[in-house]
């Protein structure tokens, strides 16, 4: 009896301490909110004419409009015409150097939707002037099609350096987005080696497809799980069979906001902003991929949350490398290109990065088929020595319908 009386108390006072760890770092967390209120107050670039650029949510998944939108046209050198409710909202960061490959990302959206565009650009204070000297350098017809807003990199006070470096410089400001732009209702993020080969408003169309547990949406991280990592090698709970990768994500802020997730630090279920530091604080050195890594985690812990969409949404070399594993981009087609570990700017990959040089060479206001389809084609003729080269024509496939349908929108309006 004496012994179980033993085991009883050890096993009180371990709970204990848990926590009291837990809840000390809630204590930080929270801690650090007011400081962190009041400088959201100051978060988009105000040397800038594009700052101060607020919005207000109204009912429905894409119901954003600006307060003042004549004031915010003065202040972004973008106009939007017609309906604000229609917007499709992208936020990327950027940090090092990811300016041109950022501006081919936004460059690729641009051309290919119908409906206009808001960006938020997270970039480090160097690249401020560059972003926006190059976007209002864009032809005023295309400016017409989109705004944009440029935010600095902003963390919580608390660990900054530990935030900053987690796996790429920057990366896991995409945790903080609902924290800082909480006037946004939904947002699509996507890192900076994507290249659209379909209009936004495509996938942010998929919102109309979360059931009312859904509050964001990404694709697996493998189709085949004798080549997935998370199966193979994380030290970490992960999400599914093969984990979920975040280059492509779409996000319910206000359902971010609001929900408690549960986790395995407490009993108690921890709102957005009371997570993460526990979580880091936790798994860090268990981790690799840094804040995806966190997603799989948190996303573990609440399955019910994630709507998860087809991998053609967030098509890497992974899909390809080994041969075709994407069965639905086989179908269809790829609808995003992600080109991650580097694949652009190197000759590992040469069809992908036939698709990125194409849409960068690419002039503003000239024939897209004759100009960017054609060439890539005949770029890509070069690549089929490589298992991702063979299946190059999936790259085109619904990029060659988007120009069809983007040119005879064009027309009809002349």
């Amino acid at each position: 009896m004496r012994c179980y009386l033993q085991a009883f108390l050890l096993c009180m006072v371990f709970t204990f301490f848990s926590l009291l760890y837990v809840f000390n770092q809630l204590a930080s967390t929270l801690e650090d909110r007011d400081d962190w209120n009041l400088k959201e107050q100051g978060i988009p670039d105000r040397r800038s004419h594009d700052y101060g650029h607020l919005l207000r949510k109204t009912p429905g998944l894409t119901g954003l409009l600006d307060r003042e939108e004549e004031h915010d046209r003065e202040r972004s050198g973008s106009a939007i015409k017609g309906h604000s409710d229609e917007r499709s909202h992208l936020a990327v960061v950027a940090c090092g150097p990811r300016l041109e490959e950022t501006l081919t990302m936004l460059k690729s959206a641009v051309l290919l939707s119908k409906k206009p565009l808001h960006f938020y650009i997270f970039a480090e204070d160097d690249l401020h002037d560059h972003f926006r000297n190059a976007l209002d350098s864009w032809p005023r017809t295309v400016q017409t099609k989109f705004n944009f807003t440029i935010y600095p990199i902003t963390f919580p006070k608390e660990n900054v350096k530990e935030w900053k470096k987690l796996f790429k410089p920057c990366a896991s400001q995409r945790l903080f987005l609902p924290l800082i732009l909480k006037e946004v209702d939904s947002l699509l993020y996507v890192d900076t080696d994507i290249i659209f080969l379909q209009p936004v408003e495509d996938i942010w169309a998929l919102f109309s497809q979360f059931k009312s547990s859904h509050l964001a949406a990404m694709a697996p991280e493998h189709e085949e799980p004798r080549i997935g990592w998370y199966n193979r090698f994380a030290r970490h709970p992960y999400y599914g069979k093969t984990g979920i990768n975040s280059g492509v994500m779409l996000m319910n802020m206000t359902r971010l906001r609001e929900k408690s997730f549960k986790n395995d630090m407490t009993i108690v279920a921890l709102k957005w902003e009371e997570i993460l530091m526990p979580l880091l604080q936790k798994y860090k050195l268990n981790i690799t991929w840094g804040d995806q890594d966190l997603l799989n985690i948190i996303f573990y812990h609440n399955p019910e949350s994630l709507y998860v969409f087809p991998c053609q949404w967030n098509y890497r070399p992974d899909h390809c490398i080994y041969g075709s594993n994407c069965q639905q981009a086989d179908q269809e087609g790829v609808f995003i290109l992600h080109g991650n570990r580097g694949v652009y700017h190197d000759d590992k990959q040469p069809a992908f990065r036939a698709v990125y040089e194409a849409i960068q060479k690419y002039t503003f206001g000239e024939d897209m088929e004759t100009s960017l389809l054609q060439p890539l084609e005949a770029s890509l003729q070069a690549t089929t020595n490589t298992y991702c080269g063979r299946a190059s024509h999936l790259f085109t496939k619904k990029l060659k319908q988007s120009i069809m349908s983007v040119q005879q929108d064009a027309a009809q309006r002349r």
